[in-house]
């Protein structure tokens, strides 16, 4: 607990499992070779503010490559993997006379989840501060434009609301984790409501985004980072895992000020529940969208004062 707004996840590090048998040494050792070669010219072109956005998308595309994990993207419903990142658009396109930028809010799962996103469409990331500093990692998202925010001080939150909103109304996408904190499975942890008033004020559309992870198919938490775990170790799991792929589901947009998304809750309360394939009880709002399976169970910021008031103590599961 770095302050009274962090939020601890039920999973730990044990939590992190092979599926499948781990690959071979020969096949370890290609992997790492690649995966260094990958870091190298990523960390190389995307420090540099004029690397085109295609590149960056690349970069991510290459680095999943080297770890040999499969990129699986579908929009919400369809069983048909999709290679084409233009059919299945994170962000919501502008109508001709522009428009603002789309809220893309996803699951958080593990530091894999940063280049998964990113090889979909290169858009800007709000992540914790703690991942500026995290190896690899930390590089590939301060070369993609990531704002780094400290959730250990809830003051900073209505700035950090407000250039969020800025940046929607200036058309830019931005992609935030509104769980706070990784879990093992999509299943666990509540929405966190605060960046989605930037969506309200800027009056932006909000893309739900799931990331699953499997091998061969079958439901995996080998890519978890949880708990006390390092990214050395997670690395490690990664790069063993046979058969590993990131399977990320683009559900339909959220417009804010229609009936059932009109404030930041319901805004909140819909993007989980298509996220996470849950219902809503008692709300009076459309359950999950076809084709969407809630994992076994096992599985962001705090709110501000006045208008985005806090939406709960650190640990409280909404």
């Amino acid at each position: 607990m770095r302050g009274p707004w962090d939020v601890v996840s039920d999973c730990a590090a044990p939590c992190a499992r092979h599926a499948l048998p781990r690959v071979s040494a020969a096949e370890v050792a290609r992997r790492c070779a690649a995966f260094a070669r990958t870091v190298r010219r990523a960390l190389a072109d995307g420090g540099r503010p004029e690397a085109a956005a295609h590149r960056r998308r690349d970069h991510a595309r290459a680095l999943l490559a080297a770890l040999d994990i499969h990129l699986d993207i579908r929009p919400a419903g369809s069983a048909d993997a999709r290679q084409d990142d233009a059919a299945v658009p994170l962000r919501v396109p502008p109508g001709r006379s522009g428009g603002p930028g789309s809220l893309i809010v996803a699951n958080h799962i593990s530091w894999l989840d940063i280049p998964a996103l990113l090889a979909v469409e290169p858009v800007i990331l709000l992540a914790k501060r703690e991942v500026g500093g995290w190896p690899v990692v930390g590089g590939l998202a301060r070369g993609a434009g990531t704002h780094f925010i400290d959730r250990g001080n809830p003051r900073q939150l209505p700035h950090i609301v407000d250039e969020l909103s800025e940046l929607l109304a200036s058309g830019r996408s931005v992609a935030v984790f509104p769980q706070a904190t990784t879990w093992c499975t999509a299943s666990g942890g509540a929405f966190r409501r605060a960046t989605f008033q930037a969506a309200v004020d800027a009056g932006a559309p909000v893309r739900p985004v799931t990331v699953e992870y499997t091998q061969h198919g079958a439901a995996s938490t080998v890519a978890a980072f949880c708990g006390e775990d390092t990214f050395a170790s997670s690395l490690r799991r990664v790069i063993t895992a046979r058969g590993l792929a990131v399977r990320v589901t683009v559900h339909p947009p959220l417009l804010p000020g229609r009936p059932g998304t009109g404030d930041r809750r319901a805004l909140a309360a819909r993007a989980q529940a298509l996220v996470q394939g849950t219902g809503l009880p008692d709300r009076g709002l459309p359950g999950p969208r076809p084709g969407i399976t809630r994992q076994p169970e096992h599985p962001a910021v705090p709110g501000t004062p006045a208008a985005r008031r806090p939406d709960s103590p650190a640990g409280h599961r909404v």
